[in-house]
């Protein structure tokens, strides 16, 4: 099929004048707001940044932000039929809540007060056909943003009215899980210039049949209707002048065919689910001739958790709620010749944090935890422009919090235009983590005890980035990165109690990879994306669990020169061994998957598309975590969907 589509590609294509895609030119000129909190040039910005446009979603067909982010070099995602968690760079220990990576909406941060789990998987609140774009900023982001941004920056910037002008109406029908899909959406922009946007979306899966093993009770069978999942989600956005307000709801319910925390195996009425709402009101304005730019911002969020498990057939609920809100203020002078300075403080008050265990049977058992924490930093940051073709960044960021104490995370990159080709960045940053509430203070006194004097961790990473366009419509990118991370937070065992307990490891992580990619794109409107990533993490000489040494990555976009209208969007991912915790490595795999997407004749507005998730049916496995009966898991295989879209 690849080499079928690649021969289609070089087929010559006249009715192209209106195709949607974007020539590389106009890809590499688009602005990045998540690198710096302003907006700045792919070639000024501080990082290897890649962005993924709404054109990419719609012609490749991808269903999460986890998918979406899993066609950009260096990551690599795990699903364990609860979340889907995001390595980067070589980490992604199973189990991780995607704590070290920052996930942001229009700016806001979406990583919540009691687990710092940044969402990529259907927990993500968002649903993704509402997303502009997607800014992936990998390496260090502490110096601007602070917590959790130690391994990348997700940044998402939403869909406005005035992009939706009128109404849409989306349904789909997914096989294997046996899962509709559906979403309204409204949208405009008023001619007192005031844009607003609503839309509802909902999904109803009743899950594919799953056979399990249970380790050491040897139970095994088939989780039969065990794998449903219902997922809500309301996203509200208005802006008027220099004022704008988000709104985002999202409700994911999702049973559980594992017997995840060693719970009952086969058990019905165990899932996990999740609720997220953030909320943010934003100024942004400019002032004194436009050389001074103001940006504050109100921020609000709330996240829900429960978990009912069953534990040799008595009923337990595990809770996790929490609250927070905050402010943000930021000023961007360009007073200064060749010098962008920028100033910011942000606070944030995590007001109510509660866990809690709940044994129904045996109320002895059950155990109420509250913490509070409240967060302040400072931020400062030069971009200065030495000469047209050089130009140094510099930023430092200082933050508080009473667990942890003070931090500080600084920022440098030197770019040089070295020819109008030929762009070259070395990048150094500092990043730091401090411990959640769950891994901080969760006690049960049955499984987990407690660890107040939990360390934050930290790491330092440098990177070398090389662009090179050769061509109007050709990008070569080059990147080689070290990083060294400190204090890694792991769940090991309390020699007191001898329970399981959060803790930091003495002994530092060592990660050193490279990354090379090429994106091409054709006047007729085809487009070739391809990347290869080598990566090694470890720690005490032994290689990280869930990290594979090979990653290899190509996106196919091309129109069917057969059929007016229709194109192929296809995807080939390569992913070597990984090592589970059991000592034992998965095998290596080759992912394809394929969509068709057209528009439907005489029918004006309807488009319809048809997609392949698992083309071949390959059988793979990704590592399972130390809370799970399995030592892996098996990958959902082939699947079908037919989607059609209907705007108005």
């Amino acid at each position: 099929m690849l080499f079928g589509l690649s021969s289609i590609q070089i087929l010559p294509v006249f009715a192209t004048a209106n195709l949607e895609q974007l020539s590389l030119e106009q890809l590499m000129n688009i602005n990045i707001v998540g690198a710096s909190k302003y907006e700045q040039k792919q070639q000024q910005v501080a990082a290897a940044v890649s962005v993924i446009t709404r054109k990419d979603i719609r012609i490749y067909g991808w269903r999460t932000l986890g998918e979406a982010l899993a066609s950009l070099p260096g990551i690599h995602t795990t699903y364990d039929y609860q979340y889907e968690y995001l390595g980067t760079r070589g980490l992604g220990l199973p189990g991780d809540f995607n704590t070290r990576v920052l996930v942001t909406i229009n700016g806001n941060r979406i990583n919540d007060a009691t687990y710092d789990q940044g969402p990529t998987g259907r927990d993500f609140p968002l649903d993704i056909d509402l997303i502009e774009r997607i800014e992936f900023i990998p390496g260090p982001g502490s110096a601007v943003y602070g917590q959790n941004a130690m391994l990348g920056v997700v940044n998402i910037i939403t869909r406005k009215g005035a992009d939706i002008k009128g109404a849409e109406i989306s349904t789909s029908y997914q096989t294997a899980e046996i899962m509709p899909q559906e979403r309204v959406t409204l949208g405009k922009q008023f001619d007192n210039g005031t844009d607003a946007l609503i839309s509802f979306s909902g999904l109803q899966s009743r899950g594919a049949d799953h056979f399990f093993e249970f380790g050491d009770t040897g139970i095994s069978g088939v989780a039969h209707r065990l794998d449903g999942e219902n997922v809500k989600q309301m996203f509200a956005r208005a802006s008027h002048g220099p004022i704008s307000f988000d709104f985002i709801y999202g409700n994911r319910r999702k049973e559980d065919p594992t017997g995840i925390s060693f719970s009952d195996p086969l058990v019905a009425g165990q899932f996990q689910r999740d609720r997220r709402l953030n909320t943010q009101i934003q100024y942004n304005n400019n002032f004194s001739n436009d050389t001074l730019n103001v940006l504050g911002r109100l921020f609000l969020g709330q996240y829900r958790y429960e978990n009912p498990l069953f534990y040799g057939g008595e009923k337990t609920l595990t809770t996790g709620p929490s609250d927070w809100h905050g402010l943000e203020l930021r000023l961007l002078s360009t007073a200064i010749t060749n010098h962008k300075l920028m100033l910011g403080v942000e606070y944030q008050n995590n007001t109510h944090i509660k866990q809690a265990f709940q044994n129904f049977d045996n109320p002895d058992e059950n155990v109420a935890i509250k913490s509070s924490v409240v967060r302040v930093g400072v931020y400062a940051q030069d971009e200065w422009s030495i000469t047209d073709s050089l130009s140094v960044t510099a930023g430092l960021r200082y933050d508080h919090n009473d667990w942890i104490g003070s931090r500080l995370s600084p920022r440098g990159a030197i770019i040089w235009q070295a020819t109008p080709k030929t762009t070259l960045k070395a990048l150094y940053g500092r990043a730091h983590r401090s411990p959640n509430s769950f891994e901080r203070d969760y006690h049960d006194g049955v499984s987990q005890v407690a660890n107040p004097g939990l360390h934050s961790e930290s790491i330092d990473t440098a990177e070398l980035v090389t662009d090179y366009r050769p061509l109007s419509d050709l990008n070569l990118r080059a990147t080689v990165y070290a990083w060294d991370m400190y204090n890694l937070i792991t769940l090991g065992i309390d020699p007191f109690s001898g329970f399981s307990q959060y803790q930091s490891t003495s002994k530092k992580v060592l990660a050193r990879g490279a990354e090379f990619s090429l994106d091409k794109t054709w006047y007729w409107g085809a487009r070739f994306r391809g990347s290869y990533g080598f990566q090694s993490a470890e720690q005490q000489d032994s290689h990280l669990p869930n990290s594979p040494y090979h990653l290899g990555k190509i996106n196919i976009s091309t129109p069917i020169p057969l059929i007016a209208g229709l194109r192929a969007g296809y995807e080939l991912q390569y992913y070597s061994k990984r090592k589970t915790l059991d000592g034992s490595n998965t095998d290596s795999y080759v992912l394809s998957n394929l969509n068709l997407v057209t528009d439907v004749p005489r029918i004006k507005g309807l488009e319809a598309s048809l997609s392949f998730y698992n083309l071949f049916n390959e059988n793979y496995l990704h590592p399972a975590a130390d809370t799970n009966w399995q030592n892996a898991f098996l990958q959902p295989g082939r699947t079908v969907r037919l989607r059609l879209d209907y705007h108005f």
